[in-house]
This record gives structure tokens, C-alpha cells and sequence, in this order.
């Protein structure tokens, strides 16, 4: 099966002041209807350009990559390199379709608490449905590519299920946390696709359909919180204002930095990891980049206080 050729579309934005929220939202159910792809049917698993060949150079990291541009990396086996660079997309899929559970549970929770008639409750059901199929994505490529992805600790496991709860409870923080793992995930899949290099066509079939419904994922989340913010009470507006920045700063380095196993399986030194992420200000300007959309959001909402200021700068986000 050929894949249609499918364009990389901005993040869907209000098309005017005029928009409403509930317009906004209907707007984006539409296109959940005339706009969205099947994990099986849309992505050529058994074509032959979509093998997976551990030692395909295309999957080498580049110089532009913080581990990819060290030493280390440069004089390893191209096999090794290769394998590296596979290993990465791997456990980032592993780490996205746990993600996208998180999502999903949070999405059907939210939707349970909303009144008859919200255009809200069908959007959360379309989004819920186009996460599944992002999942089920991630994890046929991860058991494809025949490496070990890692394991989901039990604290993440056991926090998952308190960021789903927290969709009933506080939604605003859930969506702070939706934008905090979404967020660095598009700005890496959207420069790799704008770079110019060249991108396993499984793989960037894939980044396409995800870039896609993202578009309309991220603008619902942003949407949701300049509806909602404005109305929270004094209390619940400094819970955020602390908590982003938190939040933030660990979503964004759990989705941008290598896991684990990773290191264990290729024996990489701990000096090399702290010389391409704790040490390299090139990194840790790209984490800020990740970022920029949601924090220029929090400020427009007024959750940069004078005392979470402080909170930002520590983690290095500010």
C-alpha cells in the first residue's frame, strides 16, 4: 500500500475573536470526522520501504542531536550508531503510547463530568479515539523494531493514574500536563520533518498522521485553559502557577532525554551523557524551545507569578 502524499498542517488556531469556544470546538469535531487516519489501514506496516533494518544508516543520529554530536557517538561502529539511533525512536514510542493511555483515561474521565449537550463531550470522545489509534501506532512500530523499550516504573504507573484522575478533579492542571508531554514531542517531529534530512519513510509516515491530529489535540488543550483559567479561584490559580513550571520542566526531559536502557545496552559512560544533556547549553536551549508555545500561554493566563518565577528559572525553563 502507497501512502497518499499528506501535508504537515499548522497547529488549528480561533480564526477570529469572534470564535467562540463551543465554535472552536465544534470546529475541530468536524475535522475529526473528515481528517483522521487508522493505525493499520493509513501506515504501510508491510511494505517493503517499511522494514526496519537495525543497521540502516538513516537511522543514525546527527550532529544536531545532543548524543549524536558527542565524541563518543561519532567513533562508535556505524552499526552501533544505527542501533543508537533506533533505540531512541523506540523508547520514545514507548514512552508516548504510555503517554497516550494517560491521555485517554484522562480525556473519558473528563468527558463523564460534562453536561448534556457540551461540544466538549463529543470532541474528548474524538480526541479519546484518535489517542487510541497514536498508541496502538507506537507500540506495533516498538514490537516491529524487535528492541527492548524499557520498562514503565511503578511510579509512573502509579502517577499516570493520578494525572487521568486529575482531568474530573482539576482539569486545568491535566491539560498543563497534556501540553507539557505534547508539546516537546510535536517541536522535535515537526523540526526533524522541516530539516531536510532523510527520514525512514516508516517512520515519517508515521510523525505525519501524528503531526496531523495533533494539530487539533493542541489547540483543544490551550483553547481549554484560556476558557477556564480566567474563572478558577485564587487558590486554584496558585496551585498552577507553581505546578507548571514543575510540571513542564520534568514532561518536557522525560520526552526529549534517552531512557535508561539505553545507556545500560550500549554501555555509553555517565561523563558522555552529562556532556550531551546536564552540561550541553545547546540541549538545554532546545528544551526551552519546546516549550516557548505553553510558556508564552502561561504568561498570557498570568501563572508566571513573582513566586513561581523563581520555580521556572530552577528547572531551567524560564
Amino acid at each position: 500500500m502507497q501512502p497518499e502524499t499528506l501535508s504537515v498542517p499548522e497547529e488549528e488556531r480561533p480564526r477570529a475573536e469572534r470564535e467562540t469556544f463551543a465554535d472552536l470546538v465544534g470546529r475541530l469535531s468536524r475535522l475529526s470526522v473528515t481528517k483522521h487516519y487508522d493505525a493499520y489501514a493509513d501506515v504501510p506496516w508491510d511494505a517493503p520501504q517499511s522494514r526496519i533494518d537495525h543497521d540502516d544508516p538513516v537511522w543514525e543520529l546527527d550532529t544536531n542531536h545532543p548524543l549524536g554530536a558527542t565524541a563518543w557517538y561519532r567513533e562508535a561502529p556505524a552499526g552501533t550508531r544505527s542501533r543508537i539511533g533506533l533505540h531512541f525512536i523506540v523508547c520514545s514510542m514507548h514512552t508516548g503510547a504510555h503517554f497516550e493511555n494517560v491521555l485517554t483515561r484522562g480525556l473519558l474521565e473528563l468527558a463523564m463530568t460534562l453536561p448534556n449537550g457540551d461540544p466538549a463531550f463529543r470532541y474528548a470522545y474524538h480526541e479519546a479515539i484518535e489517542e487510541s489509534h497514536h498508541t496502538l501506532m507506537f507500540s506495533e512500530f516498538v514490537n516491529r523494531s524487535g528492541l527492548p523499550p524499557g520498562k514503565i516504573g511503578a511510579f509512573e504507573r502509579i502517577g499516570g493514574r493520578r494525572v487521568a484522575g486529575l482531568a474530573r478533579r482539576f482539569p486545568e492542571l491535566f491539560f498543563l500536563f497534556v501540553l507539557g508531554g505534547e508539546d516537546p514531542i510535536d517541536h522535535v517531529q515537526r523540526t526533524m520533518l522541516h530539516s531536510g534530512r532523510q527520514v525512514h519513510p516508516l517512520l515519517k509516515r508515521m510523525m505525519q498522521i501524528h503531526i496531523t491530529e495533533e494539530a487539533r489535540h493542541l489547540c483543544f488543550a490551550r483553547a481549554y485553559l484560556r476558557e477556564h483559567v480566567p474563572a478558577l479561584g485564587a487558590i486554584r490559580r496558585h496551585i498552577l502557577s507553581v505546578r507548571a513550571p514543575l510540571i513542564l520542566g520534568i514532561m518536557a526531559r522525560r520526552m526529549l532525554e534517552p531512557q535508561p536502557v539505553i545507556a545500560r545496552t550500549y554501555a555509553i559512560p555517565r561523563s558522555v551523557l552529562r556532556e550531551a544533556y546536564r552540561n550541553n547549553a545547546l540541549h538545554l536551549a532546545e528544551v526551552k524551545s519546546s516549550l516557548a508555545k505553553v510558556r508564552t500561554l502561561c504568561h498570557d493566563l498570568d501563572l508566571v507569578t513573582r513566586p513561581s518565577r523563581t520555580i521556572w528559572r530552577a528547572m531551567g525553563i524560564a
